[in-house]
Parts: C-alpha cells; structure tokens; sequence
C-alpha cells in the first residue's frame, strides 16, 4: 500500500457523523461538541449480549436498519415497520461491566424495555448498555505514542476521518459505486487528494489537535448495505485489497483513527476550515 503525500494547507469538514449506539444508524449534525473521548454521544451506547459482549454489525448485520434520534430528553431506537423504543437521558440504570475487544469496560444497562425491543427486532436476546461517564477507557499506547488518548464504545480510537476524495478514488474501480456510509467516518475532508489522509500529521483550529494515529482496517461490515442491513457480496474488500493491502496490519485499509489532543469543548461544524500538517514520514 502506498501512501499519497500531501503538503500542508487547508481542508474542509464536509461532513460530521455521530453514531449513538455502536453499528446502528448514524446522525449526520450540522455541528457537534467534541469531547476527550471524540464527538459528543459518539458510541455511547452499545449492544450487548446478557453476557456483557459487545454486538456489532459483523456478526449482526440488522442492527444497521436500527434508526437513531437523540433530543435532550432521550435516546430512540426504532426501525421501520418495528415501532420504537426510548430511553431517557437521565436514566443511569444498573452498573455492569462489558466487553469490547479485549477491554473490559464499566457500563450502565438501560432496563427491560430497551432490551425486549431490540431483542425482539434483531432476533437474538440483547441488552443496551451506556458507557459509565466517570470511566476513561484509553486508546492502544503503542499508537498514540504515549498520548492518553480516550475513546468510548469505538473500536478504539475517538475519531475517523475520511477524504471524499479516496471514496471517490474508490467507486471509480468498483462496478457499482458505494455511499460513505459503508464506512462509518466520523469527519468527512474535502481538500485533500485520494488518500491524503495518509499522509497527514495534524489537523489544526485555534486549541483544537486532531492527530493521525493509525489506518483504518476495514472488515466485513464494509459489505453490508446500510439501508438493507443485508450483506452486499464481498466489495469493497475483494477492490480494495488489490491496491490497499497493508502487511504490518495484515488488512486493508481505508480512512485513518485520530485522536483529540487538545481542544476538548470545541464545536465543530459543517464547512470549517482546518489547517492540515503533514506528517514527515508515511
């Protein structure tokens, strides 16, 4: 795999993405408040099995026709043709402890009524479960390069950034052309080249330091269709694999994880401009 380089100047943020709950359908906000831990609500929540294991959409691919709406009162779920479901903000719910890749994390369960819903939609027995707001569950040192870097229910790390410019790069070798949201970014760029968000360091506003930490793998939920939830053939895997295989991660790659280094409190929006450094090496 190679990484196209790109010299530093300014980017865009097209677009914003949070997703509430871990594989479920997105909001796209025209603004968002970063945290330490990446966009405000972002993988808050999660399903999990009443064992504390965490569900994706890799094992369960309906949970992306699972639809999102979050006001000041309450998180809902609800899916078309399956009613809905919401669950107070202010509700804590008892203490439990969840299992994401190989953290265990602290967590709240958010009761019977949640847990009959999804059940009943997904076709499996499940619990929803909020991250406990007192814990810091921190990214993989060995890429942060010592930062204390915090991260929610995320794969691990607190942001993703894509540029529209490699999903453009992309659907120009696929027979059928993909949306974004095959990809789950957090920050969509305009302003870079395909791939420039390889090669970048930081992205820079006033206090705000969004670094480049690590690419993204990407893996079977690249193939499912987000409006379906069924899964779609084996693109954009079989594609990318022929030009954007990465040997140290043993995977393909598409987008890179950033984490906040400062700047906690900012609002980001749609249409702002960020300074882009570009890393020394890639």
């Amino acid at each position: 795999m190679t990484a196209i380089g790109y010299r530093a100047g300014v980017v865009t943020l097209a677009a914003l993405h949070v997703y509430p709950v871990k594989s479920c359908r997105g909001l796209a906000p025209a603004e968002a408040r970063l945290t330490d831990a990446g966009l405000e609500h972002d993988r808050e929540w999660m399903v999990a099995t009443p064992e504390g294991r965490f569900v994706t959409q890799r094992e369960c691919p309906r949970l992306a026709t699972v639809q999102v709406a979050l006001n000041a009162g309450a998180l809902t779920l609800s899916a078309d043709g399956g009613g809905k479901v919401a669950v107070p903000l202010e509700l804590r719910g008892v203490p439990v402890e969840v299992i994401v890749w190989r953290d265990r994390c602290q967590a709240h369960d958010q009761g019977t009524e949640a847990a009959r819903w999804l059940s009943a939609w997904l076709g499996r027995p499940v619990r929803l479960v909020r991250f406990a707001p007192a814990q810091r569950r921190l990214s993989d040192p060995a890429w942060t390069g010592g930062v204390d870097a915090e991260n929610r229910f995320s794969d691990g790390f607190a942001l993703l950034a894509i540029s529209r410019a490699s999903l453009a790069d992309l659907n120009a070798r696929l027979a059928v052309p993909l949306a974004m949201n095959r990809f789950r970014p957090n920050l969509e760029l305009e302003g870079l080249p395909p791939y420039g968000e390889d090669g970048l360091e930081d992205l820079l506003a006033g206090e705000l330091c969004l670094r480049r930490v690590k690419p993204c793998t990407r893996c079977a939920i690249t193939t499912t269709d987000q409006s379906s939830g069924k899964v779609d053939g084996d693109e954009p895997l079989r594609t990318l694999k022929t030009y954007r295989w990465d040997t140290q991660l043993r995977g393909v790659t598409f987008g890179q994880n950033l984490i906040v280094v400062a700047g906690a409190g900012t609002r980001l929006c749609t249409g702002m401009q960020l300074q882009a450094v570009a890393a020394t090496s890639v």
